[in-house]
């Protein structure tokens, strides 16, 4: 008993300052922010020796594809990769700068710690939930309405993903349905990892449709207010700042024109995981799945209320998200489980907050090594190339659609979160030097970032914490497994948003009009397909992605003896 307590002792003193430790540091980081950065900025003064930037560039890239490839490989944990990375990323770092980069503080700095705060308070709150029985629930509830359908599960499973990631935020949502998914994926005795996939793909794509619902719209909506960018060189263009209710006007109906694509893409991918029906006795499931403890619910379910309301207040308290989700866990811990704390912390993903930690270290290392700046300044040289043209719209055209690809590719490549901090500054500069409007460049910025995040497993917070919760539950996702679904809906959804934003921001010239109508569009679109595989006896969610193929090969086969029979007949006529 001495040493069982003994033990506990020490896991709520090691729990409680990694906590405190985690907290100063995002403290700290918004101390030393220099306004308008959201806390993600990298703050410290490092400076390259004369003539060795060229070098530098060619190491952090050696550095940089060296990590990618220990990690498509799967040579070692992709966790171990990132760390690696980083180390190798700082000592080249401190070779090539006239400071040191080997110090605590340097590479303390170099950690996003809004992202690893937000991340560990979230963990901490679901690993209370998670012992309340409410995914077990929910789970069941789900199936009652798929009716045993599995493609009909997927269909609501990531319809709520979708939803959710866009009024609260994605990694928040998949810290939350990931435990479902996997218990649902065991009652039902489905593979989990086709699952978790579909929804970490719609978790990034409905996040994308608003201001709070993804890390980089989070980032842009701080770093390219009017206020934000009244504090910067480029005070002139502050009219074009954004604002949240701007996220849902300019983003909302390029993602709504996705939805559709996406489900039938995913149906495609995995028509023999996602075929079929599993019955089972929706009465043993309810009775075997319930709720366990309705006091603790409803404690834990109030306090997660409040920091959900907190975070769709960040537009106007601007107090930080990392903050709010941290100060939630500790309420939520000493409300629920003051006396033994080991069990939720046990549902904390220790290797993905390390990863991050080592992929943060990587990346903004690289950014003082000139890499990141190396590759905007190749995408101005790139824009300029073009003629501005009758009213600046070749110049235009091309600048949306190199920024919105270039950051779609990049994204899916380096995580989001920093490419997007170090490419908030640059659109600036390419907006101001090239001549070009800079509002439309901010939504292609913002679109590239967030649905350029699915193309890998390591392109978004969201795909890494979902890797992190399926691993520990025994099901790990490969990297080219989640690349052989994730990139394609990438480049889908990119070339639909590109279309999107050629029609508005070029044709359109920015107004209501064409995302009026292309709103309307996608709206009747879709209750045309419905309505049109209803009729023909099929569900709602095979209606959705109803593609006609059985119906076209009939037309074409008529159209063939329809055509074969007339030329008989003409034959014979003229015999």
């Amino acid at each position: 008993m001495f040493n069982i307590s003994k033990r506990n002792s020490k896991s709520r003193t090691i729990a409680f300052l990694l906590l405190m430790f985690v907290g100063s540091m995002v403290i700290a980081g918004h101390s030393m922010a220099a306004g308008g950065g959201g806390g993600t900025d990298v703050h410290l003064e490092l400076t390259l020796k004369d003539g060795v930037k060229s070098e530098a560039i060619a190491v952090g890239l050696i550095i940089l594809l060296g990590v990618y490839a220990m990690i498509i490989t799967e040579v070692v944990h992709r966790t171990l990769a990132a760390a690696l990375g980083g180390l190798f990323a700082v000592i080249a770092l401190n070779h090539y700068t006239i400071d040191s980069a080997l110090t605590l503080r340097a590479v303390t700095t170099m950690i996003d710690w809004e992202t690893i705060g937000l991340l560990l308070g979230m963990m901490v709150m679901v690993g209370v939930i998670s012992h309340t029985g409410v995914f077990e629930w929910f789970a069941v509830e789900a199936y009652k309405k798929s009716g045993g359908s599995i493609w009909g599960l997927v269909v609501i499973l990531c319809s709520v993903t979708a939803v959710l990631s866009a009024f609260l935020d994605n990694v928040t949502t998949i810290l939350l349905l990931t435990p479902v998914t996997i218990q649902l994926a065991k009652v039902l005795d489905l593979k989990p990892i086709p699952l978790l996939i579909s929804e970490v793909l719609f978790s990034n794509i409905g996040g994308a449709a608003t201001m709070i619902g993804d890390p980089p719209n989070i980032m842009i909506g701080s770093g390219l207010s009017e206020a934000a960018i009244k504090n910067t060189e480029y005070a002139h263009l502050a009219s074009d700042g954004v604002n949240f209710n701007d996220f849902i006007i300019e983003m909302a109906p390029g993602i709504l024109m996705t939805v559709v694509p996406a489900f039938m893409f995913i149906r495609w991918m995995y028509a023999d995981e996602f075929s079929g029906k599993r019955i089972r006795d929706v009465a043993e499931l309810e009775s075997k799945y319930g709720i366990k403890d309705y006091k603790m619910l409803t404690t834990s379910g109030i306090i997660l209320g409040l920091v959900i309301l907190g975070f769709f207040l960040h537009p106007i308290t601007h107090m930080p998200v990392s903050w709010i989700a941290l100060g939630g866990s500790v309420l939520m811990l000493l409300a629920t489980s003051r006396h033994h704390i080991d069990e939720p912390l046990e549902e904390v993903e220790w290797t993905t907050l390390l990863f991050f930690a080592g992929l943060f270290v990587l990346v903004h290392s690289l950014q003082y090594m000139g890499v990141i700046n190396f590759i905007g300044e190749y995408v101005q040289t790139a824009i300029e190339a073009f003629p501005q043209g009758e009213d600046g719209l070749v110049r235009l055209t091309a600048a949306i659609l190199i920024i919105l690809w270039v950051s779609a590719v990049a994204s899916a490549f380096i995580d989001n979160i920093p490419y997007t901090a170090t490419m908030i500054p640059i659109v600036l500069q390419i907006s101001d030097g090239a001549n070009v409007d800079l509002a439309p460049l901010i939504w292609a910025l913002a679109f590239g970032a967030c649905l350029g995040g699915n193309g890998t497993l390591i392109g978004a917070s969201a795909n890494v914490v979902m890797a992190g919760m399926s691993e520990e539950a025994g099901y790990p996702v490969s990297f080219n497994e989640f690349f052989k679904a994730g990139f394609p809906i990438m480049i889908l959804t990119t070339l639909i948003v590109s279309f999107y934003m050629v029609l508005v921001y070029v044709v359109g010239g920015g107004g209501m009009e064409w995302k009026l109508v292309l709103v309307a569009l996608s709206v009747l679109g879709m209750i045309y397909q419905v309505y049109r595989g209803r009729s023909k006896g099929k569900g709602f969610a095979e209606s959705l992605v109803d593609n006609d193929v059985d119906e076209i090969k009939e037309i074409v086969s008529e159209t063939i003896s329809t055509a074969v029979g007339l030329v008989s007949s003409k034959q014979d006529s003229e015999e």
